[in-house]
């Protein structure tokens, strides 16, 4: 198969589907294309992919104009439209359930999209979990930058000093993103407290960090009171492939301090705050002030570390961009079904339920030929 890497243009976006190790295994059935520069935001040269097995190509039209696998990181974006075209495989993450334009075009131009994000296996999201585990992290970081004055925030050290509270950092979920966060928000030093629905994930959350988290069952009343209090609220809610509910409320947010911080990563599937739902912003602009209340709600958070986010997303989705390239798609869904569950688009269709239930489009099984 033709397998084609385009340059990512996302805002910001440094990261590159494949690094040269993978590419080499890829090289052995397959033919690989890839964009010049493609690599560099990750201190990757296009000498490495070339000595890997890679022919580089001068522009992105050329890349995606020559190949029948695309290869990606992030969603295909409104310029990159004139691409896409019947049978097109394209591997990337795409949150379709946040992006109904995107979805449309993907359906009318009939390509196969294969979404990180949706595969599953063992009830588990393993294409999402390494990234998860970036945004968690960096979430923390992030937040604690915009508690600095210069930032606009509060003037609070996330950590304290000696006679000095901590700050009060409310996380809300604690599947992967949440318990990474927990994990970075603790090792600073700050008061940290959990929300989830799922008793199983607080207990697992306690586990790790006996004595040094509060868990509370998230439910209306305890999410209100929790970020009316805190200094800092990280907003890690998934519903794997589904739009992300508000759950954080304008009016909780009305109660908060002046300066405090509100990170959303669940951004890239429509926003999980009143306030952040339908306004992503990017590493440019990474934030606005509403009742005096910073949000920071930038939809790759992952690309700002690069080099770490590239290796780690790789390493993940490499096996299946394989399976599918040296056997073709049906013959790696017969070895590998859990990539049925990431295919979005096949035919003309919706073909994962939830995207079609969120948007409202016809839903249609993949009949993989």
């Amino acid at each position: 198969m033709i397998i084609g890497i385009p340059k990512e243009i996302k805002d910001n976006e440094y990261r590159v589907a494949v690094v040269p190790g993978a590419v080499k295994e890829l090289a052995k059935h397959n033919t690989i294309y890839i964009e010049k520069g493609a690599g560099l935001g990750s201190g990757i040269t296009d000498q490495e992919y070339i000595d890997a097995g890679a022919k580089v190509l001068d522009s992105s039209k050329e890349v995606w104009e020559k190949s029948e696998f695309i290869y990606k990181v992030k969603e295909p974006l409104e310029e990159e439209y004139q691409y896409l075209r019947e049978g097109l495989i394209v591997y990337t993450y795409f949150h379709l359930a946040g992006n109904k334009a995107l979805a449309e075009e993907l359906v009318k131009r009939k390509v196969i999209s294969i979404a990180y994000e949706t595969l599953q296996l063992d009830n588990k999201l393993p294409l999402l979990r390494p990234m998860s585990e970036i945004a968690g992290r960096m979430a923390v970081q992030e937040g604690a930058r915009f508690l600095t004055i210069p930032e606009g925030g509060r003037g609070i050290l996330l950590q304290g000093v000696p006679g000095v509270r901590p700050a009060n950092v409310v996380i809300v979920g604690a599947g992967t993103v949440g318990t990474a966060a927990t994990r970075i928000a603790i090792g600073m030093g700050a008061r940290v407290t959990v929300l989830d629905v799922n008793i199983d994930a607080l207990t697992a959350i306690t586990n790790i960090f006996p004595d040094k988290v509060e868990t509370l069952y998230s439910n209306p009343l305890n999410i209100e009171e929790a970020v009316e209090h805190a200094d800092l609220v990280i907003s890690t809610v998934l519903i794997p492939g589904r739009r992300t509910p508000q759950l954080i409320k304008e009016n909780y947010v009305k109660k908060m301090k002046k300066g405090s911080v509100i990170v959303d990563v669940a951004i890239d599937q429509g926003g999980s705050t009143d306030l952040t739902k339908d306004h992503p912003t990017t590493h440019s602009d990474p934030t606005f002030v509403a009742h005096d209340v910073i949000h920071y709600a930038v939809a790759n958070i992952p690309g700002a570390v690069a080099t770490t986010s590239t290796y780690a997303l790789s390493n993940a989705t490499t096996k299946y961009a394989r399976a599918i390239g040296d056997m073709g798609l049906k013959q790696a869904c017969e070895k590998f079904p859990e990539i049925i569950s990431a295919i979005n688009t096949y035919d003309g269709y919706i073909s994962f339920e939830p995207v079609s239930e969120d948007l409202d489009m016809e839903y249609k099984q993949a009949n993989i030929k």
